[in-house]
């Protein structure tokens, strides 16, 4: 097998068990979650369609892109080389996503909801960013079309998740400034939105 075939599948299996790893991460947290009851969603027409994009983007089309020849129309060459960096951004992006997870607890949810006992979490990594999730998932979008070196299935997952945070995280920060009033303004002025706040 010539080196760069080699190199490829090396990338896309790294990929694929980047996407194992969040599911590991996340299925305990998911579980814990529903025993808890919802008092406010914001769940409508539009999260669901943010939800199918980042779907699309993350899972479906490099999925497609790496189990089938039906992308290839659109594939990109990168030096060899350049896969590597992308194994590092992947890596960072599932440490972030963990600690995120670690630290937000039950608090999390794939929606736009507030749970009975839902807090604001200020500690571990939401000491310095206040969506280092989102933060993650940029890394992840980065190390995509590294790895994935397409146009759909790399390049989409960018696009596809650039849609999904900039029209989803507004509306999630309304939603934490009704519940925490100053709390959560205060706290938005000594954080950053995904990378730490600059004195």
């Amino acid at each position: 097998m010539p080196e760069n075939a080699l190199s490829e599948w090396i990338f896309r299996i790294v990929y694929l068990t980047g996407i194992v790893a969040e599911i590991v991460i996340r299925a305990p947290i998911n579980r814990r979650r529903h025993k808890s009851k919802v008092v406010v969603s914001r769940f409508d027409r539009q999260e669901g369609l943010l939800l199918l994009l980042l779907f699309f983007g993350g899972y479906f089309m490099p999925l497609l892109y790496i189990f089938t020849p039906w992308l290839d129309f659109a594939d990109y060459v990168l030096p060899t080389w350049a896969g590597w960096p992308g194994v590092f951004f992947l890596v960072a992006a599932v440490v972030l996503f963990w600690r995120s997870h670690i630290d937000l607890g039950t608090n999390w949810s794939p929606t736009l909801e507030l749970h009975e006992n839902h807090t604001l979490v200020t500690r571990g990594v939401y000491r310095y960013i206040r969506h280092p999730m989102y933060a993650s998932q940029w890394l992840w979008t980065v190390a995509q079309a590294l790895l994935l070196q397409n146009w759909i299935a790399g390049v989409g997952g960018i696009v596809c998740f650039a849609l999904f945070y900039f029209s989803r995280v507004a509306r999630e920060e309304q939603l934490m400034l009704e519940r925490f009033g100053d709390e959560y303004r205060n706290y938005m002025n000594r954080t950053g939105r995904i990378l730490p706040h600059r004195s």
